[in-house]
């Protein structure tokens, strides 16, 4: 058999696997729209998208993957359908930090898909106020970085807010620097948000040593802001890049190549188990001695693994503060109900944010 003829039997093989693919993406999405179908006859208000159930699917796509597709791969493509399904059911609108083209909404993008309507807001707080009084489905909001730390604003917010955490999301942060002169040496300003530019301070020190660099309210601002002047330049990620119409001058500038961000997914509902879960807490101590060791000591107690512990102002006096911890397991587990029980006990404040699945992808 010829090169020719052999390519012609596998590009057959190829269409009628094609087809196989539609047939079933089709059947998914009927049965996704029976599942509506069935869950409004009986609650005109019912939630079509279950946190814990997609968290659940993804995992098994990645524990029966036999490649040559990687697990993080044939996760996304899964994510994607899911997407589409779930839009059969009932588009979400999802509330972030924006403008267009931020790191924030591609999170948005990657843990819902991208058949949700995204809608860019110009704060933090405006995110949690649209989720909270309705006019968006769910939030997604920056809570840390690798490099930089924690985001106190949105731990901040927690303080006031109802809102549940319904989820996380975890994106690896590429930083570029972008604009419309090639000539690095022509440049003579560099926008970007704060935490851009100090993950990229190393990068900046050596390259650009004497060029000004000015902190923007996000890194499509910067974006913006860069395609007005050839004597200027951003640092943000290559969607902007695309939306802006800028030449990418210098890809993946950051100091550190592990540089990772973590979101939040906020909502108004709580999340049920998916088997790997994590619960967020907002505690104060008694002003006492030792105050801090005893609250947390239900934790250790009950074989509880704490993942982080953030301390912020309280804002009720001076010198007051109040930690936002992430624990292992959910609320419903047998050993965390009752370390939960016992740490309520300790606790000055006691505010569960929220318990939900970990990061998937």
């Amino acid at each position: 058999m010829s090169e020719q003829d052999q390519l012609g039997s596998i590009r057959d093989r190829i269409d009628d696997l094609d087809d196989q693919i539609q047939t079933l993406l089709n059947a998914r999405a009927l049965a996704a729209q029976e599942v509506a179908r069935i869950k409004l006859a009986s609650d005109p208000q019912a939630v079509f998208y279950r946190p814990e159930r997609e968290a659940q699917v993804l995992r098994m796509v990645k524990e029966r993957n036999t490649g040559p597709l990687g697990d993080e791969a044939v996760a996304r493509l899964f994510r994607e359908i899911m997407s589409e399904c779930l839009a059969l059911e009932l588009p979400l609108k999802i509330a972030y930090l924006g403008p267009e083209g931020t790191f924030t909404q591609a999170a948005a993008l990657k843990h819902f898909g991208h058949a949700v309507a995204t809608v860019p807001l110009a704060a933090i707080s405006d995110v949690f106020q649209e989720v909270e009084g309705g006019s968006c489905h769910y939030g997604v909001v920056p809570v840390e970085n690798s490099t930089e730390g924690v985001i106190s604003h949105t731990l901040d917010m927690f303080l006031n807010s109802p809102l549940k955490i319904c989820g996380e999301v975890t994106l690896r942060i590429h930083q570029n620097l972008m604009g419309t002169n090639p000539e690095l040496g022509a440049l003579k300003v560099v926008y970007s948000h704060q935490q851009s530019l100090a993950q990229c301070r190393g990068w900046l020190d050596r390259h650009l040593p004497h060029v000004e660099r000015i902190p923007v309210g996000s890194n499509a601002e910067a974006a913006r802001r860069a395609g007005e002047s050839r004597e200027a330049a951003a640092i943000a990620g290559t969607t902007a890049a695309d939306l802006y119409g800028l030449q990418l001058l210098a890809p993946n500038i950051e100091d550190d190549p592990g540089n990772t961000t973590r979101f939040l997914v906020i909502g108004q509902q709580a999340v049920p188990p998916s088997g790997d879960d994590k619960t967020s807490l907002l505690l104060s101590t008694r002003n006492e001695a030792g105050g801090l060791y005893r609250l947390l000591a239900p934790l250790a107690e009950h074989g509880i693994s704490m993942t982080r512990i953030e301390s912020r102002p309280s804002r009720r006096g001076n010198w007051d503060y109040v930690f936002f911890v992430d624990i292992k397991g959910h609320r419903d587990d047998e050993k965390l109900h009752l370390a939960l029980a016992a740490l309520q006990q300790q606790a000055g404040m006691f505010k569960e944010l929220g318990s939900y699945p970990r990061a998937v992808l």
